[in-house]
């Protein structure tokens, strides 16, 4: 009996400090509980059967509200409650954004023998954002990642992915992504049309783009910050390689799933020190 829910944010981490409280349909408040290190309310107070207002709060984040049916059994599962930054559907101010690498990832992942996947990041990376002042869509993205950085925690895979027959990083060192509009998809979600320059091959790729919000930093600047989405096939840039086993399965799966979570600072550079 009682409640049960998990608080968390837009990208999935707990809001250990937020606070739920239900209301009846008068208005009246029937119970009140903190959400534990882990972002879970457990709470064993029996509610009677009926409709309740659920409301969420945190600080920092906007309160969300639902409404909740307890049965018979006094119980009240509210299930996962995800809150946004507060502020965080307000677009970051226009100007220039430059990546913070420092806080940023980009990672891929691959099946490996059709069974798993194999997990791999670029370690070296930069890149700028300018947000348009009075048309978002005109907002631009560039970024430039070092082909040679890729680490997949296995020494001999990272040097054959280095080689010729992947990303060939003697002839083409730089992975480069410069973005040629931008359409909404929603309220804190937009795509990102670009071209992918990859293994001396230029592609159309489209990111899925969320935007997390904006807030100040620990060392007086503002920042903002993004995960995006994408999917390649390898053929499409010139990466056929593969290694087929006996029973016909690829070694390496020939899809790329792409993920990039991106803080950016306001500026046109990084802070120092």
């Amino acid at each position: 009996m009682g409640l049960t829910a998990k608080i968390r944010t837009r990208d999935g981490w707990a809001v250990s400090h937020a606070v739920v409280t239900v209301t009846d349909m008068t208005g009246t408040q029937v119970l009140r509980a903190e959400a534990d290190a882990e972002g879970a309310v457990r709470d064993t107070t029996e509610l009677a059967p009926g409709a309740y207002t659920v409301i969420v709060t945190a600080v920092g984040y906007a309160p969300a509200a639902s409404s909740a049916i307890v049965t018979a059994s006094g119980r009240a599962e509210v299930g996962a409650v995800t809150l946004a930054r507060q502020g965080g559907t307000e677009l970051p101010p226009p100007g220039p954004w430059t990546i913070d690498p420092a806080h940023s990832s980009v990672a891929a992942v691959a099946q490996h023998l059709g069974i798993s996947s194999v997990h791999g990041r670029f370690t070296e990376f930069g890149g700028t954002i300018e947000i348009a002042p009075d048309d978002i869509a005109k907002s631009r993205v560039e970024a430039v990642i070092k082909a040679g950085s890729i680490d997949t925690g296995n020494g001999m895979r990272d040097t054959h992915l280095r080689s010729g027959d992947f990303l060939d990083i003697e002839n083409h060192p730089e992975i480069t992504y410069r973005s040629t509009g931008l359409t909404q998809a929603g309220s804190d979600r937009w795509t990102v049309h670009g071209e992918l320059a990859l293994h001396g091959v230029v592609r159309e790729v489209d990111l899925d783009l969320a935007y997390l919000g904006t807030g100040a930093d620990p060392w007086g600047g503002t920042r903002a910050a993004f995960r995006a989405t994408a999917e390649l096939h390898r053929e499409d840039f010139a990466m056929n390689y593969n290694q087929v086993l006996q029973a016909g399965i690829a070694a390496i799966g020939t899809t790329l799933k792409v993920q990039l979570d991106i803080q950016a600072v306001q500026g046109d550079s990084l802070p120092t020190g």
